[in-house]
């Protein structure tokens, strides 16, 4: 019988996140939602389900803390990939805040750049009527890391289908399975409803620089 170790006390600013044992994989997990970051450096499990929405897996590979984050752009007229600098739309800077919160919680505990791991999931084509919103997605995240000067390690993007991901920022392993049939309808009912949200007011509130 695997014995289960106390839960680890979450960083600061995520306590709200669910967090519990994962009898599966005999290790503590943390499971966000459409719009939640979590980050660890006690050994977690971060889980999340995608449909159109991309998950952005990062971590220092020298000091194993990392997180994952769960987003998706706004369906607006522009979107980030065609319009950076001065005149960026607020999809863009939606897209822009969701990956610069993560990367920089993981460099406030003392992460660096140059140590970055990045592995990128997500995007299937699954909302009706919105046929474009997960290629949107994907072609925002691959150009937001090349224009910060990073690079993708992995990928497992686009399809039709949804995804099951179980992310180890400790070791940086990650485990994917593609739900080829649903029971339910749920994963697409909240990234409609997480979607309607974004269209009536992107939170963009506070800007946010990566720093060294």
């Amino acid at each position: 019988m695997v014995e289960v170790k106390p839960l680890p006390e979450a960083l600061p600013g995520f306590e709200h996140i669910n967090r519990y044992w994962d009898q599966a994989m005999n290790v503590h997990a943390a499971k966000i939602m459409p719009g939640e970051f979590y980050v660890s450096r006690s050994g977690e499990m971060i889980v999340t389900v995608l449909g159109s929405c991309i998950s952005a897996c990062i971590r220092d590979v020298q000091l194993g803390i990392g997180g994952m984050n769960h987003f998706m752009l706004p369906e607006q007229g522009s979107h980030s990939s065609e319009n950076w600098g001065e005149g960026v739309s607020s999809a863009s800077r939606y897209g822009n805040w969701a990956m610069e919160y993560l990367i920089n919680e993981i460099l406030k505990l003392g992460g660096t750049r140059r140590n970055l791991e990045i592995k990128v999931f997500g995007g299937g084509n699954v909302l009706p009527n919105m046929t474009d919103v997960g290629a949107r997605n994907i072609d925002f995240v691959k150009k937001y890391i090349y224009q910060e000067n990073f690079e993708i390690k992995a990928q497992d993007v686009g399809d039709i289908y949804p995804r099951k991901v179980l992310y180890f920022p400790d070791t940086g392993a990650v485990k994917i399975r593609k739900l080829r049939e649903t029971k339910n309808n749920t994963l697409l009912q909240r990234e409609t409803r997480y979607s309607s949200t974004l269209n009536n007011k992107p939170d963009t509130s506070g800007d946010i620089e990566l720093f060294s």
